[in-house]
């Protein structure tokens, strides 16, 4: 009898732009943080005076991430040039009840968010009487219920008012994809008015469906990291009243990556030189929350990276998982994608573990991938192409 073929398990789809330039957004109620946290991550002088709606126009800046593969390969080739991956992150101003029907400067921020791939979405945990809350009161699970229910009502109306449209269109008959197009939206509505998020469906999604919701890009669709902004002294203590309480909902409401960071510390230490942030880190034996935050941030929004490695230059270059090599070789320029021929591939562990790309051969792990190969976090990646 011939073997039996290897089952093949389909990858689930991913919801969100198949494109290599995604960005986050750092949302969040007014006066909880969200301002000083891009300031120390992109080290720009945002203004984050003690007022609300202090940032209006979203301010958008490029953040390293940190990784300590790309500083070995710098080590290793000792290039003339150094390019690492960059998270894109946009400063969005703070939402309030009723940002779904206006109030605030509701509309215009939604559409800031709709912009983005991702949400860091900053709570306050911290009592301080100088900084004024726009609710009158520290409530981070109060915050986190009038966000999602702004996000989840502006995307409620979206869909009810496609379903109006196509439901006008009966009588006239309806052509195939506009009857697919009902079904998804009777179904995502369905969903929104149960008070569930649309990212927390995945397994209620059909590819049908995932086409529908990646088409109009819904905001409850992004991925979303809570980051919990915590006074010095309980991010010290790694305690804090409201924790346990937040993870909980979080939980209860579908689960996801929950951050705890202190947005004063993080602002005390951000101006310091190298060497004494590390020392005064070490004193107080702390680590910055800052390289988690930007790497589950680039994680979140479907990110990878593969190298390029010479004496010349080491460089990470930013793609959506999934991509596979031609798209890939796309990334380094349009004509590698149109004439690619193959990608000769050796993974980062395999190459770090070997010392040297000639013992990678030596090891028979230096490989040619085709056009069908997805391309993986980390791939070490030389491609070859013809003229077009």
């Amino acid at each position: 009898m011939p073997p039996k073929k290897a089952e093949v398990v389909a990858e689930k789809p991913i919801l969100g732009r198949f494109a290599s330039h995604l960005k986050i957004g750092i949302c969040g109620m007014p006066n909880v943080g969200k301002s000083t946290m891009f300031n120390v991550l992109t080290k720009c002088s945002i203004p984050a005076e003690n007022f609300p709606f202090c940032t209006i126009d979203p301010n958008t800046s490029r953040v390293t991430v940190p990784d300590e593969r790309f500083d070995w390969l710098c080590n290793q080739y000792k290039p003339k040039s150094k390019v690492p991956a960059f998270l894109e992150v946009v400063d969005i101003a703070g939402l309030v009840k009723g940002a779904s029907s206006g109030e605030g400067l509701g509309n215009a921020f939604l559409s800031h968010i709709r912009a983005v791939d991702g949400i860091f979405h900053v709570m306050r945990a911290f009592d301080d009487p100088d900084v004024i809350h726009v609710e009158d009161r520290v409530d981070p699970i109060d915050d986190i219920e009038i966000i999602t229910n702004e996000l989840r009502l502006k995307d409620i109306d979206f869909v009810e008012k496609n379903v109006a449209e196509l439901k006008k269109m009966i009588p006239r008959g309806l052509k195939k994809e506009q009857k697919e197009e009902l079904a998804s939206a009777e179904k995502v509505l369905a969903w929104l008015v149960q008070g569930k998020d649309i990212r927390n469906g995945m397994d209620e999604w059909n590819l049908k469906d995932v086409d529908y919701l990646n088409e109009r890009q819904f905001l409850t669709a992004k991925p979303v990291v809570f980051l919990v902004n915590l006074s010095p002294e309980d991010y010290a203590r790694k305690k804090n009243k409201w924790l346990l309480k937040i993870a909980d909902w979080v939980t209860a409401h579908g689960g996801g990556k929950i951050i705890p960071f202190s947005g004063k510390l993080e602002a005390d230490l951000v101006d310091m030189p190298d060497d004494e942030r590390a020392r005064c880190l070490e004193e107080k034996k702390l680590d910055s929350a800052l390289p988690k935050i930007i790497k589950t941030g680039f994680a979140a929004i479907q990110l990878i990276y593969f190298f390029t490695a010479g004496e010349d230059e080491v460089k990470c270059w930013t793609l959506r998982r999934g991509m596979k090599a031609p798209q890939a070789a796309g990334t380094i320029h349009t004509d590698f994608e149109k004439g690619f021929i193959c990608a000769e591939v050796m993974a980062f562990e395999e190459l770090r573990e070997a010392g040297s790309e000639s013992a990678v051969k030596a090891k028979g792990r230096y490989r040619q991938e085709g056009k069908g190969y997805v391309m993986q976090d980390g791939d070490v990646t030389l491609f070859k192409f013809g003229r077009t």
